[in-house]
């Protein structure tokens, strides 16, 4: 275990992880023609989506708040956020190749580099960022009757704005995550990690079940696993497609 990390919130993120996967491979399955599901409009996929997005930006908002905790420097901080951002610029370049008419634009790395900018600069709110939370999640709908009543707002669902989420459609993007309503998600985390480490900091350094080690190490590689499993998969499934014919 690095010094300072604590296994509660590597292995929660590792579960992230593992949840992550499983939908991505299938996913691919679907995208080649091994299965028939519908990713974009079955409940069963979209609600997971939201599912595993809310709990990755959840745990990032409690890896800030612990970060804090420990005094982490800025220079720190901003090494890691050029990583992040980096990444996201790779996600682009790598989507646009393989979907070139929906690659991902601002998808769950880009958002993430965002927020990670916003909590940072708001963990001084306290309380308040329960609240800030749920104003965030709750714009969605909001600017929902917004575009209802006012025409005019028609411009946020260009690219140049949607990165917001203050939309009344959905862009054609393989990856979605705007500003709103994730970064409710992310402000919760923060807020719960404040919570923990002022009022049950017991709850951070607890024993992990005998066998979650595996989880912990993938939360604690979770940037490296994300960037490399989607190619990993996707190579096996396309070398299985061309076994197959």
């Amino acid at each position: 275990m690095a010094p300072g990390r604590f296994a509660t919130i590597d292995t929660l993120r590792g579960i992230a992880i593992v949840w992550m996967t499983i939908f991505h491979f299938c996913f691919d399955l679907a995208w080649f023609g091994w299965t028939r599901q519908n990713f974009y409009l079955d409940p069963f996929w979209t609600w997971q989506r939201t599912a595993i997005v809310s709990l990755f930006l959840f745990c990032a908002g409690l890896g800030q708040a612990s970060a804090l905790a420990r005094g982490q420097s800025p220079g720190r901080f901003w090494r890691r956020w050029l990583q992040i951002a980096g990444c996201a610029l790779l996600v682009t370049a790598g989507s646009w190749w393989m979907f070139p008419k929906s690659f991902i634009y601002f998808g769950v790395l880009h958002g993430i580099a965002l927020m990670l900018i916003v909590v940072r600069q708001t963990a001084h709110w306290g309380r308040w960022l329960w609240l800030a939370g749920a104003l965030a999640i709750a714009v969605k709908p909001l600017a929902a009757l917004a575009h209802a009543q006012w025409p005019d707002l028609d411009f946020l669902n260009q690219t140049a704005w949607n990165w917001l989420g203050l939309i009344s459609r959905k862009p054609v993007t393989e990856d979605y995550v705007p500003l709103f309503p994730w970064l409710g998600a992310m402000w919760w985390g923060m807020a719960a990690g404040q919570w923990l480490h002022a009022q049950r900091p017991q709850w951070l350094r607890m024993r992990m079940p005998a066998g979650s080690a595996p989880l912990a190490w993938l939360g604690r590689w979770s940037l490296t696993w994300y960037m490399l499993h989607q190619p990993v998969l996707i190579g096996l499934v396309m070398a299985a497609t061309a076994l197959s014919k």
